[in-house]
């Protein structure tokens, strides 16, 4: 009785929100109606199916070429969105006002029941003192401590990648190799704690599948996490919600509960492992991979040591090990995916970065973190593949109070009046375009949407430095800003770097003879193979992400 009582509860509010939707747009009017954007194509969506699917990348350039840099975008039942990418507005979604513009409820309340209440599934003040605790783990200085780590895992890949092609060229599946490395150097140096042998045939972790399934999975829900979630978060106790997941003939939503089972219970058994040797003393720590210079040891030592306001529960460092897991792995491993397929495809540019590379070795054999991040070609190889293609697209933010959003160029409004700023009402959600910002022709030029390493060589244009763009990496949105910023982006730059320097020092990479890449914008973004052979593709008929490619000793 009490579970029928508790789903028509649900079924209510749901309805009354609903109705309350349809209301609100279609009778109240706001200053979101004068802002152009693209018609919608059914009253149920609007252009949401258009802005989030996986081959969504024409879409998005053709309505920042037509509308500019703020569009209204139509979604469920109507509703007004915005879709954002001047300068001046982001400023003030991502850091001047971002108690005003917050993560919506939707990918709060989703990342807190997959991941826990770590950086990802917190708001407010416990999310700041979540982030001052894990700041110093991420300084410059420790930064130097973890390349050592960094050599040690990739010189296994390399090693394992050399065997394979020692009888000549081979086609490797490049982003099944990436994903493994990144998972082991954020298991290494994060935690201690080893994932992957990296040889051939070695048998991963359960945990490392569970986590590369886990955007593709989400993608096949992402309209109703971003509408139902927050609702369905709130219906009954835990138990009853996994029940009620049990009971709904949804094999994605099944999906999601395993993969958060076995992040949660590895979470638990690295954990468990690290306090036993921190109780046991300097000489258990140190018999540990990473001799207790990881992420996870300092943040524990980190937490005992501090006061019990700023200290996080165990529920909380627990959380951060899933959290900084995902974000580590399936973001780097896609930009260093990315950046493999475009130096086959531009075997110029790989050779001129195999020299620096061979003459930098030749000078100060493995090169240590300052020398390393100065190589000048291979920095410029990294930012003008993380401008122009960003492991992931957009980000979402949601109103908490009537703001009023100013812009740094106006735009013309469906009156015909210019519009120096607009009255964003309450629970307005808008998705902010990290993509549309790297390429804007306004600040890049008109070759903005082209792959140019060279272009970081010299000094960047004032259009750009004077745009003063949010972003806290070279004028870029790649790794956000104000204080949701990324804060692993100097991690993810140094395993690029290491990763980078020892492979492209060693192996040529070539495209496949037979087979097409597409890159996929999902959540964060995925090659697969154009092909409609069945071994390109899982069980429900969806391409696997692979990345073949051709691949022989230098």
């Amino acid at each position: 009785m009490a579970v029928i009582l508790l789903l028509q509860a649900g079924l209510l509010y749901a309805f009354s929100w609903i109705c309350w939707k349809a209301f609100r747009q279609h009778f109240v009017k706001s200053a979101l109606d004068n802002i152009p954007g693209p018609p919608a194509k059914t009253l149920w969506k609007g252009v949401f199916p258009q802005v989030f699917n996986v081959n969504a990348w024409d879409f998005h350039k053709e309505i920042a070429d037509k509308y500019g840099s703020v569009i209204k975008i139509k979604a469920l039942l109507g509703e007004n969105q915005l879709f954002v990418f001047d300068p001046k507005a982001m400023h003030h979604i991502i850091v001047k006002d971002q108690h005003i513009y917050e993560e919506t409820s939707s990918f709060i309340e989703g990342n807190k029941v997959v991941f826990g209440p770590g950086l990802l599934g917190t708001l407010g003040e416990q999310h700041r003192k979540q982030r001052k605790m894990l700041s110093p783990v991420f300084s410059t200085a420790h930064m130097r401590e973890m390349v050592p780590i960094f050599y040690n895992v990739t010189y296994k890949l390399r090693s394992t990648l050399l065997s394979k092609v020692e009888n000549g060229p081979q086609e490797i599946d490049m982003l099944h190799w990436m994903t493994r490395t990144a998972l082991e150097l954020i298991g290494q140096s994060g935690f201690g704690f080893s994932f992957d042998p990296l040889t051939e045939g070695g048998v991963a972790h359960p945990y490392s599948a569970s986590v590369k399934q886990f955007i593709p999975v989400l993608m096949k829900v992402l309209f109703l996490r971003t509408y139902f979630f927050s609702t369905f978060a709130k219906i009954g106790s835990p138990k009853f919600r996994r029940w009620l997941i049990g009971v709904v003939p949804s094999k994605a939503l099944h999906q999601l509960r395993d993969i958060s089972d076995i992040l949660h219970n590895t979470s638990i058994e690295v954990y468990e492992s690290k306090k036993r040797a921190l109780a046991a003393g300097d000489e258990a720590v140190a018999a540990q991979i990473g001799q207790g210079k990881d992420i996870l040891s300092i943040l524990m030592r980190a937490n005992v040591d501090a006061s019990e306001g700023d200290a996080l529960t165990e529920e909380e460092l627990l959380a951060q090990m899933s959290t900084l897991t995902f974000a580590a792995m399936d973001t780097t491993s896609s930009a260093l995916s990315r950046i493999l397929w475009l130096l086959s495809m531009h075997p110029d540019v790989q050779d001129k970065l195999r020299q620096e590379i061979i003459q930098a070795r030749k000078q100060h054999g493995d090169l240590v973190y300052d020398d390393l991040v100065a190589l000048p070609y291979l920095d410029a190889v990294c930012r003008e593949t993380l401008r122009l293609y960003a492991p992931v697209s957009t980000v979402s933010r949601v109103t908490r109070q009537d703001a009023v959003l100013p812009l740094s160029k106006p735009i013309k409004g469906l009156d015909g009046q210019e519009i120096h700023e607009i009255a964003v009402p309450n629970n307005t959600n808008i998705i902010v375009s990290l993509m549309a910002s790297n390429r804007n022709p306004d600040l890049w030029g008109p070759d903005s949407y082209e792959w140019k390493p060279e272009r970081w060589l010299n000094p960047l244009p004032n259009t750009v430095i004077d745009a003063h763009v949010p972003g806290i990496y070279s004028h870029l949105m790649t790794f956000l800003g104000g204080g949701r910023a990324c804060i692993g982006f100097k991690f993810s730059q140094l395993e690029m770097k290491v990763v980078l320097f020892l492979l492209v020092e060693s192996l040529r990479f070539s495209p496949s003879k037979d087979k097409e890449i597409f890159w996929q914008m999902t959540g964060v973004v995925s090659p697969i193979v154009k092909s409609d052979n069945r071994n390109d593709r899982d069980q429900t008929g969806t391409p696997r992400p692979k990345l073949p490619l051709i691949v022989e000793r230098i």
